[in-house]
């Protein structure tokens, strides 16, 4: 490490991004302990329409939801490297099939002035850096929607993003195997929204890739 790097850890201690503790000098990304104890997802990705399927390294409880409202909501989008490592080791583990680009759920445009970056395309481009597919913008979203987590029934989480995204007329997707990224799935709204405008653009198959998925 340099001298500036090496300044930096002592004004800003590199802390782990789900509990917030300081990192120990031999601890990397995230502190043993929450390494031992965050709520691991194992067997089968979720059903998503439009979507091959969604996979996820995390369930959204506990840790993992204080470490994901500090990421979106107070400014913690340093984390991205790490939270992006979990989620290309799990796409790697869980979707072994070879793709051609990745792609993200945008925020609006009002949303994204309001908190200064997106969280997802963040992700997206961590994935991308470690897997070596291409990142490329190919959605954006049209409309404001009300939060989804505020939003309980499925039928009204649909009616919330339904028109709210349209692909890009720059994007090209003909034929190619897109990865969506997105930060956590709940009912899978919002992606199935996503993956059908790649799809009807011609896209030939799309894998959703979260940091989480609700129960």
């Amino acid at each position: 490490m340099n001298l500036v790097g090496l300044c930096l850890n002592l004004l800003y201690p590199p802390r782990c991004p789900f509990c917030g503790r300081v990192l120990e000098a031999w601890e990397e990304g995230m502190c043993s302990r929450c390494q031992e104890s965050l709520p691991w997802l194992q067997g089968a990705g979720k059903t998503v329409e439009f979507c091959k399927v969604c996979v996820s390294p995390l369930w959204y409880q506990d840790g993992v939801r204080r470490g994901m409202h500090c990421y979106k909501f107070w400014g913690g989008q340093d984390h991205a490297r790490v939270l992006g490592l979990l989620m290309a080791q799990c796409l790697s583990d869980r979707w072994g099939e070879p793709m051609d680009c990745i792609t993200w759920v945008p925020l609006s445009a009002g949303k994204l002035r309001r908190r200064g970056y997106d969280q997802s395309r963040l992700l997206a481009l961590r994935v991308g850096e470690l897997t070596g597919l291409e990142v490329v913008p190919t959605l954006e979203k049209v409309r404001e929607t009300h939060q989804q987590s505020r939003i309980v029934a499925h039928s009204a989480r649909r009616a919330n993003v339904a028109g709210a995204y349209a692909l890009r007329e720059s994007a090209d997707v003909e034929g190619k195997r897109v990865v969506l990224v997105d930060d956590v799935v709940t009912s899978g709204s919002t992606l199935e929204e996503c993956a059908a405008c790649l799809r009807m653009g011609g896209a030939e198959e799309v894998i959703g890739l979260t940091l989480a998925r609700a129960r």
